[in-house]
């Protein structure tokens, strides 16, 4: 996935690099979306992602973080879990005030990034130069999906990982694996060579059971774990539910 156009010395660094994708970005996975909540941005980030990184070496789960651009470089010199960007912009180096091009998230130490995640759509277009740009740049990528048909079209762009997330369950207090289980299941089903990941109101290891039973690889959360009144124990119950 690292093309001749990254820079040698990029290259040179993951070799042995902490965060590199090929030697953490492993399956099953719980990508843990920070998203722009007051409590995860700056340091409430950096302590986010050391709950990941105790959780992850407590039962040996695989556990990734997704926070704010701003945030990338220090949560990554903070732990040793995969650190992922929420956003990259398809526009190549040059005139783009406020673009998020993906090799600044790299250079910051993000191994991949989310893409077309419900609060951040992309026209289809866009998508596809998205995936391309940040692929050129090492990066791998998680490319959400609202329904199965749209995850099929996505498949085509050869993404790295699909979540699948109904938009109108995200931050929600019913599961996508519980309220509907079809939605996983069709997109399990129709998608062989990428891994599948679901997301959208996930807050119970129940939820999280029942989402491994419907044939995913993992897990994408936000909500369930950055909000809950105590993280740690909410993500050691996810985990626990990814290991068995």
């Amino acid at each position: 996935m690292v093309d001749g156009d990254v820079p040698c010395w990029f290259l040179e660094k993951i070799k042995n690099c902490r965060c590199c994708a090929g030697i953490m970005l492993q399956l099953p996975l719980i990508v843990v979306n920070c998203k722009a909540y007051e409590a995860c941005v700056g340091e409430g980030a950096v302590r986010i992602a050391q709950v990941c990184e105790r959780v992850a070496r407590l039962t040996k789960a695989n556990i990734a973080v997704a926070v704010e651009t701003s945030d990338i470089y220090h949560v990554n010199m903070a732990v040793r879990i995969p650190v992922l960007a929420q956003h990259v912009d398809a526009e190549e180096p040059g005139a783009h005030t406020g673009a998020v091009l993906p090799e600044s998230v790299r250079d910051a130490g993000a191994v991949g990034t989310l893409l077309n995640h419900s609060e951040k759509k992309l026209a289809p277009p866009v998508l596809s130069k998205s995936v391309e740009r940040a692929k050129k740049a090492g990066l791998l990528t998680i490319v959400c999906a609202a329904t199965p048909s749209e995850a099929k079209r996505i498949a085509a762009l050869n993404p790295d990982i699909i979540a699948i997330e109904p938009p109108e369950l995200i931050g929600g207090s019913v599961s996508v694996s519980t309220a509907k289980p079809e939605l996983v299941t069709a997109t399990t089903r129709a998608i062989k060579d990428i891994p599948i990941l679901c997301g959208a109101g996930i807050r119970t290891r129940q939820d999280v059971a029942k989402a491994v039973q419907l044939g995913v690889k993992g897990v994408l959360v936000s909500s369930g774990v950055a909000l809950a009144k105590n993280p740690e124990q909410v993500l050691k119950d996810f985990a626990l539910a990814i290991v068995g």
